[in-house]
């Protein structure tokens, strides 16, 4: 059975991209396409991973990432922000409020692979009978 990767971006582009080069890798893909539907597919879906972008409507990534850590049940959840805030105190805001990792827009699809399976490696790593 194939992960699944929940991106969490309003931007259709970055979406399209996302999303193929992810089902290219074997993930299971799913959408929300702002912070509030983002929130509710985390805590309907349970994804492994999260793609979540800063800059968008109804509710900001830091605002769902605070979210998601504040909820024991769905605070283990591996998160990824993607995001055009690439500045350093943007991406020390998202490591510090509990993103696994921060890559700036316009990103390398050979990092964001790299760095999604790092992530889940991670996980399978840490459960009983790994590493």
């Amino acid at each position: 059975m194939s992960q699944r990767v929940l991106i969490v971006d309003d931007e259709p582009n970055i979406v399209i991209s996302l999303e193929f080069l992810l089902k290219r890798e074997g993930f299971t893909v799913t959408v929300a396409r702002d912070g509030e539907a983002g929130l509710a597919a985390i805590r309907e879906q349970r994804p492994a991973l999260v793609v979540l972008d800063v800059m968008m409507p109804k509710l900001d990534g830091f605002a769902v990432l605070q979210a998601v850590r504040a909820d024991p049940a769905l605070a283990a959840t591996r998160i990824l922000m993607l995001t055009a805030k690439g500045r350093q105190a943007e991406q020390k805001k998202g490591l510090t409020l509990g993103a696994d990792a921060y890559l700036p827009k316009p990103f390398s699809t050979h990092e964001l692979i790299a760095k999604a399976r790092e992530l889940l490696n991670t996980e399978a790593a840490a459960a009983p009978g790994g590493n």
